[in-house]
């Protein structure tokens, strides 16, 4: 019984190194890198493959789902994105304004302050379903992939342009404007 099990044992090991003496073999020689749109990308899958990144990148499809981006200047803030996040990686806050602030590169019209965009890209899972939903197109998925670092709080991007001032002036304008219409409701 011993002797048998050893002879499995020696039997599967060289099984495996001859495994890999045949893969060092044929990867003797180096392949090109291939674009996954072409139609041969399947058949040439011989040699070795390695991608001096980042000197080299392997090319992107265009429907890839990377990075996000935002612009805020688009932005309603309607928080659909935020809704809509199964993994719950974007944070918003807004702040009302007692008057129109603008519109979009749409035509939206925009009535609330982004004092808060941020998008926590270390719990994203890239489904793509925020820039489904967003009404203005505002929020983008990106060709961008390399953005590592070895802290996860810098995978937390801010895209809103409110200071802390601006963003209390805007608060105390929208108390004063409910005030002033709670006010004039008494009269």
């Amino acid at each position: 019984m011993v002797l048998k099990t050893t002879i499995q044992g020696f039997s599967s090991a060289i099984k495996g190194l001859l495994l890999t003496v045949r893969h060092l073999w044929r990867a003797r020689k180096s392949r090109t890198s291939l674009d996954i749109r072409d139609a041969q990308y399947f058949d040439k899958q011989e040699g070795v493959t390695t991608v001096q990144f980042p000197k080299q990148s392997m090319p992107i499809p265009e429907v890839a789902r990377y990075q996000l981006e935002v612009e805020i200047d688009d932005c309603i803030v309607c928080d659909l994105c935020a809704k809509a996040c199964p993994v719950d990686c974007i944070a918003i806050e807004a702040v009302k304004s007692p008057e129109v602030i603008g519109k979009t590169s749409d035509g939206s019209v925009k009535r609330l302050y982004a004092a808060q965009f941020d998008i926590d890209m270390a719990k994203c899972m890239y489904c793509g379903l925020c820039t489904v939903v967003c009404p203005t197109e505002c929020i983008t998925m990106t060709d961008q992939y390399d953005r590592s670092t070895t802290k996860l709080t810098d995978l937390i991007y801010g895209f809103a342009e409110m200071s802390e001032e601006e963003i209390a002036q805007r608060k105390e304008e929208w108390t004063r404007f409910q005030a002033d219409k709670e006010a004039a409701k008494k009269k």
